[in-house]
């Protein structure tokens, strides 16, 4: 796990200033890789590295690295976890490897098959720049399921930037801070930025499973794609696994084992996360069963009981035999990561659950360098409770005469201006919205939006383009539960759960694995019949060989903080601050108004919706620290 950046200069540059300019980008992610640095500057061209050392700690996987034919030049951050089969099947095609590293694996496979088809082969999260010297030209790669970042962008001067951050593209003298008012009024409606955007006007994210191949420095930032998930979904309507579900457990069990098995592979102490819920528990699980060591595990307990999962995880590293690290975290200790938010996450991010996502990761670097995590199991195996209340919200709307749904938004709204409890009063204004749908990607859109109406908050609103409908569009002729899972999968998993596991892990050095994103595992599910993917009835029954039921079978948690009682107390005093009337007019992002009223009404209980004016404050921190404008 690494950073890596890198510039394409348009003109002929000064070697000492290129350098330096290389090295400021450079140093901008040191956080991600501390054991390890490196520049490479030929003609127009620099790569820079930053490595967090985890197979083949010596020398030898020192990067940028060179091939043996040194044609190509890659920079690359993440893991092939296949490396040693690969490396096998080319030491018999004739290939000589110097160290033990995936990434000279890397090399030799792209010498061998191409580009396309050796990243076709790896198994993986990757992003990497890789220059080849004998066309001149520069590819960026990113993983099928957008594991590991990649930003890309045009510098005033015309010079092409990336990196693993944008951090390392703001340190280029030339990057524009101008704000993308399409990416804010996304980031407003579901509190991320989805790719391509970034909240930045000039730069992009490489979308998931695409390579950009750049001929010249003058050429368009364009990808195509190597992998997409709506093929994989097309395809696996196709190929359906059967009804034979106990034949189709064992297959799950053998290839999560698999998954689990090469994603245990490395050079230095690893262990896990563990929840408590279903996905971590079967990771650790998976993990246990092929180990004859005690696997490290780690959660973080909260005092507010309705929050805190650690007695259930105690469970089950007792059942299971882990050498189980627990943290009792307190308010203040959570707290106190907030202000450090702005800068791990270099656009803003509403989602909460980036503080006690943080601090497990800092537990767990305490003790380890590698630590494994369940997610993604929600969108391939249907854990989202939404995914059951919104399909049948349909079935039963789609059946109502129109007028009916407009009536029934103006009863519920009119209810809603009653006085009553502000959490009744937020479900009856989602409720309003939902039944004013006019299709399923509507309807469901209202469960996944920040806040009805949200973009009311921003000084120019600009409704005009919606990335979740323009996915949904693309499974037009599939149910109602695989739309939803495949916008999660395309969209809210990697530009915001991705995103959070990444940036946290990242800020403390640790290199976080997810095995259930294997991208075997993600085809597989898409064979299964939408019937089979209710509920993670699948994952359930694995999980059954490992565990007694009785420590999983529970209502789902989320991983979350009292982010509304806090912004009352203890945080009222910074929140004042962000939200004064004048910062927030002459930022030129909110209204200032809207948004005044909005604190005002949190403040009183009245209107209480404290997502969205976390939402606001973590747009305005992060305006403030990264000084960002229209």
């Amino acid at each position: 796990m690494c950073g890596i950046t890198g510039v394409w200069w348009r003109r002929s540059v000064n070697s000492d200033a290129s350098r330096a300019q290389l090295q400021a980008m450079c140093t901008a992610l040191s956080h991600r890789g501390p054991d390890d640095a490196g520049l490479w500057i030929e003609d127009a061209v620099g790569l820079g590295h930053r490595r967090l050392s985890i197979v083949d700690l010596s020398p030898l996987g020192h990067q940028p690295m060179a091939s043996s034919d040194e044609r190509f030049v890659i920079c690359f951050n993440g893991e092939v976890f296949n490396h040693d089969a690969l490396r096998a099947e080319l030491s018999r095609a004739g290939h000589v490897f110097r160290g033990s590293s995936d990434t000279e694996v890397m090399l030799a496979a792209i010498r061998e098959w191409g580009l396309e088809k050796a990243v076709r082969r790896f198994i993986g999260m990757f992003a990497f720049a890789l220059w080849d010297r004998h066309e001149r030209a520069l590819h960026l790669v990113r993983d099928r399921l957008g594991i590991k970042p990649l930003y890309v962008a045009r510098s005033v001067d015309g010079d092409v930037i990336f990196g693993s951050e944008l951090k390392s593209l703001m340190a280029h003298h030339g990057f524009s801070r101008r704000v993308s008012q399409n990416a804010l009024s996304e980031y407003m409606r579901y509190g991320y930025v989805p790719a391509p955007l970034t909240m930045f006007a000039d730069a992009m994210k490489l979308l998931p499973g695409h390579i950009m191949t750049l001929s010249d420095q003058h050429a368009s930032l364009t990808s195509y794609a190597y992998w997409t998930l709506e093929a994989v979904a097309s395809e696996g309507a196709k190929s359906r696994l059967g009804s034979d579900e106990r034949a189709i457990e064992i297959e799950l069990d053998e290839l999560l084992r698999d998954a689990v098995r090469l994603r245990m592979l490395a050079d230095v102490p690893l262990g896990a996360f563990l929840s408590g819920g279903i996905d971590s528990s079967l990771v650790v699980a998976l993990m246990q069963a092929q180990t004859g060591q005690a696997v490290k595990t780690f959660t973080i307990g909260f005092e507010e009981a309705r929050f805190d999962e650690s007695a259930y995880a105690r469970d089950i590293a007792n059942h299971l035999g882990t050498e189980h690290t627990e943290q009792r975290v307190t308010a203040a200790e959570a707290q106190a990561v907030i202000p450090q938010l702005p800068i791990m996450f270099d656009e803003p991010m509403a989602d909460a659950s980036q503080i006690p996502t943080y601090l497990v990761s800092a537990l767990a670097r305490s003790r380890v360098t590698v630590a494994l995590s369940g997610d993604g199991g929600d969108e391939l195996f249907g854990g989202y409770a939404r995914y059951g209340t919104a399909s049948r919200g349909w079935a039963r709307l789609k059946a109502l005469p129109k007028p009916f749904g407009y009536a029934g938004e103006a009863l519920l709204r009119g209810m809603a201006g009653l006085p009553m409890p502000a959490a009744t009063g937020r479900r009856l204004r989602r409720m309003a919205a939902v039944v004013k749908a006019h299709s399923f990607p509507e309807l469901y859109r209202q469960f996944v939006v920040t806040a009805p109406k949200s973009e009311r908050l921003l000084f120019q609103q600009d409704a005009q383009h919606d990335c979740l409908l323009s996915l949904m569009a693309r499974m037009p002729h599939r149910s109602d539960r695989e739309q939803m899972m495949f916008v999660d999968t395309a969209m809210y998993l990697p530009d915001d759960l991705l995103t959070k596991l990444d940036r946290t892990s990242m800020a403390v050095g640790l290199e976080g694995r997810v095995p259930l994103l294997d991208h075997r595992v993600v085809e597989f599910a898409w064979r299964l019949e939408p019937t089979q993917r209710q509920n993670k009835r699948l994952l359930r029954a694995v999980l059954g060989r490992y565990v007694p039921r009785s420590l999983y079978e529970r209502p789902k948690m989320g991983f979350e903080v009292p982010i509304g009682t806090w912004l009352r107390g203890p945080l009222r005093e910074w929140a004042d601050d962000l939200l004064d009337p004048h910062a927030v007019r002459t930022g030129g992002l909110l209204d200032s108004k809207t948004v005044s009223q909005a604190w005002r009404a949190h403040l009183d209980g009245s209107g209480d919706e404290p997502h969205l004016i976390w939402s606001t404050l973590a747009l305005e921190a992060w305006r403030r620290h990264w000084n960002a404008h229209v």
